[in-house]
């Protein structure tokens, strides 16, 4: 029986347990597992990148951003506090070493889940620990971690050259001054570490600062934002600034995919209404659903690839959420109707050469009933990966059996690994190309697929797909 005391990360972990199959699918593994990564879409703090200091200890760097660590150890009715996560305008009261103590103890419950998977391969692959990790382990990982990220082999952009990363998008709302942008345009990065035009926080009338951030939109552009005209003249100033500061995409979070095509007249009424505070929630949903359609008209004029996130609950725990803010593991899936939600943008634009739309759902029972047919006949949309509850082995492989059929590979956007958490990025992308490589030695061995055929489509899966949907031309 295996000591699992010693911490160990089997070669072939992921692949087909059936000896034939899991040769291939090691000989494809194998074949992308030194490609470079293109991470076109995250949440990684551009600050990081644009300083190059050195991350503080290991609570603060792997614990305290991670929700996906939050969420679990608050389900167990441990608190955030302890943990080492802030109250707004607050410090912790935890010491970064207890905190690590706090979660070491509970490291148990991320049995069987991704963050273990993580996990496992950042202490293993990243930091050489072969202990694994509990209560009486927890001091010297700590210690091993905090010592390592004082180097400078763990400065941030280093990091990215140990990882091969070739590229990678940050996310800033739309009234970001990207000042570590132009650092990282200044010092040389530029093209390497982009940003992204994420401009909920202007397009949302259901936020509470809705009108105090469409006025600041205004001071920005020097345009009269209380306008229809001249708010979206002030869009697309805003989208030009991101694109000169290396934006390739957009980026909307919406809780649905609805979308509208109201005309001039009825976008003006709608837009003093949302400006006014009288628009009531459905009006709020429709104003957001016109304005995905205004985005996807702007994409076709500046070339920018549009990218929608719906169906998410977001902060569900309002408590938590006036205690600590957003991101705190708090935001639930919903059930998303795409074919009705999506149908005015796509009947004005699905077939608009060089747009590029690509959708994101946490809602599983779409794939084969909408998503796939949608993706698998308009031009314009592709279908970025499994995202969020669903990045996960099962959660990749569901979703390659309920897509191909339909949309097939060519329809999809490849991988991004959509995280916050920079050490997670190799483990991600790891875990992706063991699932292809998993799924694509499955479709060879039941003679549904040749080799050569599984290898092309390996390489289109980790690099091709994902430079063509975010027409991206790094090198790799």
């Amino acid at each position: 029986m295996s000591d699992f005391s010693v911490l160990f990360l089997e070669p072939d972990r992921f692949l087909p347990v059936e000896k034939t199959t899991r040769d291939l699918a090691r000989e494809l593994y194998a074949s992308v597992k030194d490609v470079p990564i293109v991470s076109p879409h995250g949440h990684t703090d551009p600050k990081w990148f644009a300083t190059n200091k050195n991350f503080e200890n290991a609570t603060d760097f792997l614990i305290v951003p991670d929700h996906y660590i939050l969420r679990m150890l608050y389900s167990q009715g441990i608190s955030l506090e302890d943990i080492g996560a802030p109250q707004k305008g607050k410090s912790s009261h935890t010491s970064p070493r207890e905190a690590w103590r706090i979660f070491s103890k509970h490291y148990f419950l991320f049995r069987g889940t991704p963050s273990r998977i993580w996990m496992d391969y950042v202490f293993f692959e990243i930091f050489g620990i072969d202990k694994c990790l509990d209560e009486n382990s927890a001091d010297y990982y700590f210690e091993k971690i905090t010592s390592a990220l004082q180097t400078d082999d763990f400065r941030p952009r280093s990091l990215l050259d140990r990882f091969n990363v070739e590229f990678i998008a940050t996310t800033e709302g739309a009234l970001d001054n990207l000042e570590h942008h132009a650092k990282l345009i200044k010092d040389g990065w530029g093209s390497r570490v982009v940003t992204t035009f994420r401009p909920d926080d202007v397009l949302d009338a259901s936020r509470v600062d809705f009108k105090q951030n469409v006025l600041v939109l205004g001071e920005l552009t020097n345009e009269d934002t209380q306008s229809w005209d001249g708010y979206l003249q002030a869009l697309r100033k805003r989208r030009l600034f991101f694109k000169e500061h290396g934006a390739t995409a957009t980026d909307h979070g919406h809780p649905s995919p609805v979308t509208a095509d109201l005309n001039r007249r009825e976008c003006e009424i709608l837009f003093a209404k949302c400006l006014t505070k009288e628009a009531d929630t459905s009006e709020q949903e429709l104003f957001r659903g016109q304005m995905l359609t205004e985005m996807a008209g702007m994409s076709l004029d500046d070339g920018l690839v549009m990218q929608l996130h719906p169906g998410v609950y977001r902060n569900h725990n309002q408590t938590l959420f006036e205690q600590f803010g957003p991101d705190k593991g708090a935001d639930i899936p919903l059930s998303a109707n795409f074919v009705e939600g999506l149908y005015p943008l796509l009947n004005k634009y699905g077939t608009a050469p060089d747009f590029n739309f690509i959708i994101f759902t946490l809602d599983e029972t779409t794939y084969a009933r909408e998503l796939a047919p949608l993706a698998g006949h308009y031009p314009c949309l592709k279908l970025g990966p499994p995202w969020w509850f669903n990045d996960s082995p099962e959660g990749m492989l569901r979703f390659r059996r309920q897509v191909t059929e339909t949309a097939g590979f060519y329809n999809t956007a490849g991988f991004n690994d959509d995280t916050r958490a920079l050490l997670s990025i190799p483990a991600r992308h790891d875990l992706a190309r063991r699932m292809d490589a998993h799924f694509l030695s499955t479709l060879v061995s039941e003679q549904r697929l040749n080799a050569a055929e599984a290898m092309d489509v390996m390489k289109d899966l980790t690099v091709n797909l994902v430079k063509r949907a975010y027409k991206l031309s790094v090198n790799v």
